[in-house]
């Protein structure tokens, strides 16, 4: 974990200068940007492992940084903002950020996200190359909904026979909510089957990664007929036989 490449960016060269002493000190090769087009060049040609992004910066704003990476890339993000209001919290996670962390913050604490967000990309890495397919057993792991397919043993999804791309996290709710087999699932099981028991962060990154699939995969995602919200209590996927009654 400690030899992972961290992309820091932040207009504060005070802020750049201590975090790539202190992340040097844990074994990070650190990069540095001061300005938003060049964090984003960084992003896009140098592939750090983790990216920790400030909101306001020269250039282009961290939001922007943020919302480009992810239509190529999913490096995982670590917003750093100086302004703890709730809007530019929620707004992160709605473009993609991964996690946020208000100033002034510890480095403990900072680091201890870091080592979350790096373990959770690691093992989303060694799923995607490392499943192989059980071909005498993988029929049973198709699963049916209406004009969707999943295929859990392939990693396979599609909608109307056309390939869906997932991430990771978006695969992993999905497959948690397949094997629940209608059951309500809870938010804080979800959030600790996907992201993890340690994990440190909002709780409605949820909500966000449940929009996103819903706008894959459902029909229309303002009247979702898949996934379903059972409000304060958590989500549940419908079954094959329930879309058929409806």
């Amino acid at each position: 974990m400690a030899s992972a490449r961290i992309l820091v960016a932040d207009d504060d060269e005070l802020i750049v200068d201590a975090l790539s002493y202190q992340l040097g000190r844990e074994g990070y090769e650190v990069l540095t940007a001061f300005d938003g087009e060049s964090a984003l060049a960084i992003g896009i040609h140098q592939k750090p492992d983790i990216i920790l992004l400030d909101v306001m910066m020269p250039k282009k704003q961290g939001w922007e940084v943020c919302r480009e990476l992810r239509h190529t890339s999913t490096v995982p993000i670590l917003m750093l903002t100086a302004r703890g209001e709730e809007i530019d919290r929620v707004l992160g996670l709605e473009l993609g950020a991964d996690d946020y962390i208000v100033k002034p913050f510890s480095f403990r604490e900072l680091l201890a996200r870091v080592h979350a967000q790096l373990r959770r990309a690691s093992y989303a890495s060694n799923e995607s190359t490392g499943h192989t397919s059980n071909e005498v057993g993988a029929i049973h792991n198709i699963h049916h909904f209406g004009t969707v397919t999943v295929d859990l043993e392939r990693h396979v999804v599609s909608c109307h026979n056309q390939i869906v791309h997932l991430s990771f996290r978006e695969f992993e709710i999905l497959r948690t909510l397949i094997e629940g087999k209608g059951a309500v699932i809870k938010r804080g099981d979800l959030l600790d089957k996907v992201w993890g028991e340690d994990w440190v962060g909002d709780p409605r990154t949820l909500d966000v990664h449940i929009r996103w699939l819903r706008e894959k995969l459902e029909e229309d995602d303002s009247k979702p007929r898949l996934i379903l919200t059972v409000r304060n209590v958590g989500y549940r996927m419908v079954s094959a036989q329930e879309l058929n009654d409806s």
